[in-house]
């Protein structure tokens, strides 16, 4: 009996090449991404030998797209992503502006018809979820404020990307393509449709979703069955993220981020999470091979300024921008650099649009793939210019007085309110980090009695801190002026909740020359941030998994002390 192996051959080929060349990359001390993208050129149409299906390819690449966005609601909450609206709003549509613009005029200059100037530059305008979330992942910038601004920026861009899939064929015909022409009317009603399905996905999902899918996956967990409950998770993140789509028009990464988002306020969240890693990590592999897949090497040699050109928007013209974008909201510099470090790149959205362009006869061939070399160059040199952000930092900051005035000119969040008296700010408790577990510190001392000053990076957060009358500054604690202005001399405890081990040495190497008598409680993220820590002789170091042990072997000592007392 004949049985057609497309599928398996397409996974066969695509992860055991992506496996080679991978740990080949690694070797040569680059990134293993790169060796998934050139294992995908290899198997692709425009290289010699095996071709691999381009179509199944790009639908397993979606899968991955859908899971690694699943994974990130799982994370990352909507209070979280409301937290940060302001920048991520007001930045992404900016950004998206100049970045269409710069395409629009580089397309024009080269002689395109406004249609295709527009569309090009559209293209080149939005990141990869992919790309982004993998970057922040591998440094550990998920649940940092950093990484909060790049994924709430991200969300608002696919939102927008949504936005103009839908209206951009009614608009074809007027921008010089095969579409037909719509009056202003017509056009009016499908935005406006457009928004209502989009609002009332979320609504529901809010006040459906949040109550029915924990729910449910809570009766899946009482069965007792492993495979049942990982076969819920699975079904929620691609049912969801296809309804999600075919109902409402959104896209699936945003079905599939809305999906996690609701199941986070189950107590089985992170259960959820750990089951769906091997699958979000295997699916992200591939795509990354079905980018590859689809780049003609020979537009390197045929046309490489324009290459260099696109290259230049997507990984100069879109940092800048967004790098002075976050530096106006008065974030600080690191912020700055990392969020505009994520967006330089371009990749799944980019080819939907860039195909929808075509298929309007708005884009030619040559047009896809000079925006196909620039996602695949830009994602190739992403983790690049992670590795930068750090030695750019500290090189503009010993250079640049400039920039050490603009990250903290006239702030007035900067430093604390003349109202705070010099009573409540002395032997007080100085708290790094408002998120889940800074919050619940800072009701606990409060309800105490105990005074305190939190240091934060959330702008947002310290407006709302500050109009509940709790004194907060703003900015990024490892720089010494954020600890100064929260009187860290004066403090007698620095509580530090914040992720990145490197940033809370140079936090606590600060307070303690400003203070050597401080005692300093920190919470590791994990055995190797807590040895280090211990090693430095820091202080309190406390872990949730150690600390959750502890206590439940305490409960167990409780519970034979008093059998034995009863005895």
């Amino acid at each position: 009996m004949h049985h057609d192996i497309t599928l398996i051959t397409t996974l066969s080929a695509a992860l055991g090449l992506a496996l080679l060349l991978g740990f080949a990359a690694v070797r040569l001390h680059l990134p293993a991404l790169v060796g998934y993208l050139i294992a995908g050129i290899l198997i692709g149409p425009a290289t010699p030998g095996f071709v691999a299906d381009i179509e199944l390819s790009q639908q397993l690449a979606e899968i991955g797209v859908i899971l690694i966005m699943f994974g990130v609601g799982l994370h990352f909450s909507i209070e979280d992503l409301m937290s940060v609206r302001r920048i991520a709003i007001i930045g992404a549509l900016a950004q998206i502006a100049v970045a269409t613009a710069l395409g629009a005029a580089v397309a024009s200059y080269w002689g395109w018809p406004p249609g295709a100037a527009v569309v090009f530059g559209l293209s080149l305008s939005v990141a990869s979820t992919v790309v982004l979330l993998r970057a922040l992942e591998a440094r550990g910038l998920l649940d940092s404020i950093n990484g909060r601004i790049a994924v709430g920026w991200l969300v608002v861009e696919d939102l927008v990307m949504v936005l103009v899939l839908v209206v951009l064929p009614p608009l074809a015909g007027w921008l010089g393509g095969g579409g037909a022409d719509v009056g202003e009317g017509d056009l009016s009603t499908t935005v406006l449709w457009t928004l209502v399905k989009v609002t009332v996905f979320v609504l529901l999902m809010l006040v459906v979703g949040r109550r029915l899918f924990p729910w449910f996956l809570w009766r899946i967990a009482r069965t007792g069955s492993r495979e049942l409950f990982t076969l819920c998770v699975i079904v929620f993140a691609m049912g969801i993220a296809y309804s999600a789509a075919e109902v409402f028009g959104v896209s699936f990464a945003l079905g599939a981020f809305f999906a996690g988002s609701v199941l986070r306020g189950s107590s089985l969240s992170h259960r959820a999470a750990d089951e769906s890693l091997p699958l979000r990590d295997a699916f992200a592999v591939l795509f990354f091979v079905s980018v590859g897949m689809l780049f003609d090497p020979g537009m390197l040699l045929e046309e490489p300024l324009r290459v260099l050109a696109v290259l230049a928007i997507i990984m100069l013209g879109k940092t800048l921008a967004a790098f002075i974008l976050v530096l106006l909201f008065r974030y600080p510099l690191n912020t700055a650099l990392t969020v505009s470090a994520s967006l330089a790149q371009i990749g799944e959205f980019s080819f939907i649009l860039a195909g929808l362009g075509a298929s309007l006869n708005l884009l030619t061939a040559d047009a896809q793939n000079l925006i196909l070399a620039g996602a695949l160059l830009s994602i190739a040199l992403n983790p690049l210019l992670f590795n930068a952000v750090e030695p750019l930092q500290r090189w503009i900051r010993s250079r640049s007085r400039l920039a050490r005035v603009m990250e903290r000119s006239a702030d007035p969040l900067a430093e604390l309110p003349a109202t705070v008296s010099s009573k409540s700010v002395t032997g007080h408790a100085l708290l790094v980090g408002y998120g889940r577990i800074g919050q619940r510190i800072c009701d606990d001392l409060i309800e105490n009695g105990i005074s305190l000053v939190v240091a934060e990076q959330n702008r947002e957060i310290v407006e709302s801190l500050r109009s509940r009358g709790i004194p907060a500054v703003s900015g990024d604690a490892a720089e010494p002026e954020v600890l100064i202005q929260a009187h860290v001399a004066r403090a007698r405890i620095l509580v530090i909740t914040t992720p990145d081990a490197v940033r809370v040495r140079k936090m606590i190497e600060t307070a303690r020359i400003l203070n050597s008598a401080i005692e300093i409680a920190v919470r590791a993220y994990s055995d190797e941030d807590a040895m280090l820590l211990r090693r430095e002789q820091v202080g309190n170091v406390l872990m949730g998994e150690r600390e959750l042990a502890l206590g439940m072997s305490r409960c167990v000592k409780e519970s034979f002390g008093e059998a034995a007392r009863e005895g």
